[in-house]
């Protein structure tokens, strides 16, 4: 055998790839299509789950494919074929008022399943919870027209504001219990469907796994506390994020979010930032608009504008980006639904309490600003905002936008009237003291695609 000289050694290590977040999410999510097609005639068992409450580890210790419908419908406006999916639902007669997402999911199955990336198995089963309350009548539509069976899980969240679960209390024994009681049920239904027993020990793997991609994330998140920060919460975010619910628990998830981790610590090291020029640091509240993002991007960063955090990132990951938030794998299904209280009390706790959290993010992360972002066709989200925008304004007193549109339907997105909402707010930014200059870098940049 010939051992290589250092030289040699030191010429394959510079010519290895660098480690590119965004290709190697994608790579990942085509890879998740990929596995989904043929399940059913290769007799695998496949569950629908939501990226919210969704008991994701049970549901891999018995090896389930796990299809996303949110991410399902947000690929459509990603790749620009979302009008297609809504208008076929709405031609079938469902309300333009009804949330996108459902919709574009009723135009799959009118179209037989046939999605952008492949075609979407018929599930085994399907879980929802009351962390969104579309999500039960969601999941009823698959009852009647695809005779899914469905299991429901009923998450307790926040009582009253300032109320807060903390581990070990009574109350947060009693939702645990609760919640174990439900997925003991959930097991029962698993095992039957799969004919498997159930492996506490192959739960407990799965947790393990789960554990280290959240602290990998946990520390992602932070790093963009420093100045500039290395990513852009609402883009690069994005890809962060699906990669954390579509891979949770995977063995490719972990590996994904350590060399993730690695790369921005170096940004960081290097004094690198999401932009040249970092002048406003951000905070993105709200969804997002899938099929015009890069544009909506596009708009804050030729000001020098980035999202340096989003509350998007926190609810849909369910709440597990909450510190010291990791399973017990000793006793895996007791922490599993003690995990899951806390969880889904942060999650659900955006939804009423969002201005506790957002005021504390502002905090955290020095923001100069906060966006809201209204969803037309999801007023479970936006419906709360003018109340956050003048708790935060007279708390912290710090600036806001409030811009709307939707989460993938293009013809709520008004080009010419959000560019000029968002040179108002910047403009009134740098009256307040901020970052010199008057005009945007690159101000009449053509449209990103």
């Amino acid at each position: 055998m010939t051992i290589p000289s250092m030289s040699e050694t030191q010429a394959g290590m510079a010519a290895a790839p660098a480690f590119d977040p965004r290709a190697e999410g994608q790579r990942l999510i085509k890879g998740w299509y990929a596995s989904l097609q043929g399940a059913n005639e290769r007799k695998e068992p496949v569950a629908n789950i939501f990226v919210m409450g969704n008991a994701l580890e049970i549901l891999r210790a018995f090896d389930f494919h796990l299809v996303f419908p949110e991410i399902n419908s947000l690929q459509t406006g990603v790749r620009k074929v979302s009008e297609e999916y809504l208008r076929i639902s709405e031609d079938y007669g469902m309300s333009p008022d009804v949330c996108s997402y459902v919709k574009a999911d009723v135009g799959l199955l009118l179209k037989d399943m046939q999605h952008p990336s492949g075609k979407i198995p018929k599930p085994d089963i399907a879980v929802s919870s009351n962390m969104c309350s579309t999500f039960i009548k969601w999941a009823e539509i698959w009852e009647r027209w695809m005779k899914t069976p469905t299991f429901v899980l009923d998450l307790p969240g926040q009582r009253a504001a300032g109320w807060e679960v903390r581990p070990g209390d009574e109350r947060h024994r009693t939702d645990s219990r609760w919640i174990e009681a439900q997925f003991r049920d959930l097991i029962a239904r698993c095992e039957k469907i799969t004919g498997k027993r159930f492996d506490m020990g192959r739960l407990a793997e799965v947790e393990e796994r789960t554990n280290t991609m959240v602290r990998h994330w946990n520390n992602v998140m932070a790093l963009n506390r420093h100045t500039p920060s290395p990513y852009n919460a609402m883009l690069d975010g994005l890809t962060f994020i699906g990669i954390m619910n579509v891979y949770r628990g995977t063995a490719e998830g972990v590996e994904y979010m350590r060399r993730l981790e690695e790369h921005l610590r170096g940004k960081v090291a290097r004094g690198e930032g999401r932009i040249s020029g970092e002048k406003f640091r951000l905070i993105f509240s709200g969804t997002p608009c899938y099929v015009s993002m890069r544009r909506l991007i596009e708009l804050f960063e030729v000001w020098g504008g980035t999202f340096v955090y989003s509350d998007y990132l926190t609810f849909a990951a369910g709440g597990l980006d909450a510190t010291g938030l990791f399973y017990d794998t000793s006793r895996p299904l007791e922490s599993l639904a003690e995990v899951t209280a806390i969880a889904a009390h942060r999650g659900l706790s955006h939804q009423f309490f969002s201005h506790e959290q957002l005021a504390q993010q502002v905090k955290d992360y020095a923001a100069d600003g906060v966006v809201f972002h209204g969803i037309k066709s999801c007023r479970f989200v936006s419906s709360g905002m003018a109340d956050t925008r003048e708790y935060i304004a007279r708390t912290l007193g710090v600036p806001s936008l409030y811009i709307e549109s939707d989460l993938i339907d293009a013809r709520y997105w008004s080009d010419a009237q959000i560019k000029n909402r968002v040179d108002a707010f910047f403009e009134a930014l740098q009256q307040r003291g901020g970052a010199p200059g008057t005009q945007p870098a690159g101000a009449e940049a053509g449209r990103a695609q």
